[in-house]
């Protein structure tokens, strides 16, 4: 297995069914239940521990994933409210380390996480067909995304590193 992409990597077409992107957004919706569920009676040593030699800890992967939808949020509102803007990259593994240090609880970055999940499903729920087309451009990849394309890159990213965290609690709890 590959540890660095066990889920394997987004494959996204423009031409996907009307279940698709529901299936997407109910990926999104679910992520911060599953991760709760993922890490329930985990022990510390667990959670900081590495998903592959040189990866993330369980905390500094849950960190990211809100530092990333949090930038994500920001980016969906600045496509629906300018013309095809320009996002402003990030230091992602700078900023899952950072978050750590802080040393906010874990509960903390958990239900941040929801509100974050909850506001991008509404938003993602509230789009006609034309706002779902709207784009804004990355220049670290140096590419347009459609907020399209988007939910379906946020709904892999959830379920990518949730297989990330899964590679460490699998089987694992405070009581094993």
């Amino acid at each position: 297995m590959n540890k660095q992409f066990p889920i394997g990597k987004l494959s996204y077409s423009p031409d996907h069914s009307p279940e698709d992107r529901e299936q997407w957004i109910d990926d999104i919706a679910l992520l911060p239940g599953r991760i709760r569920d993922e890490i329930e009676g985990c022990s510390d040593d667990i959670l900081l521990t590495p998903y592959r030699k040189d990866g993330w800890t369980v905390r500094e992967v849950i960190e990211h994933l809100a530092d990333s939808h949090m930038n994500t949020v920001i980016r969906l509102k600045s496509a629906l409210a300018e013309d095809h803007p320009t996002i402003r990259p990030y230091d992602q593994s700078a900023w899952a380390v950072a978050t750590g240090k802080i040393g906010l609880p874990l509960e903390f970055t958990l239900e941040f996480l929801e509100y974050i999940h909850e506001y991008m499903v509404r938003i993602f729920e509230s789009l006609d067909e034309d706002q779902w087309q709207r784009t804004f451009y990355h220049p670290e990849s140096e590419k347009s995304y459609t907020i399209d394309e988007v939910a379906a890159l946020y709904a892999w990213h959830s379920n990518h590193h949730l297989a990330h965290i899964r590679l460490v609690t699998d089987g694992k709890s405070s009581s094993s």
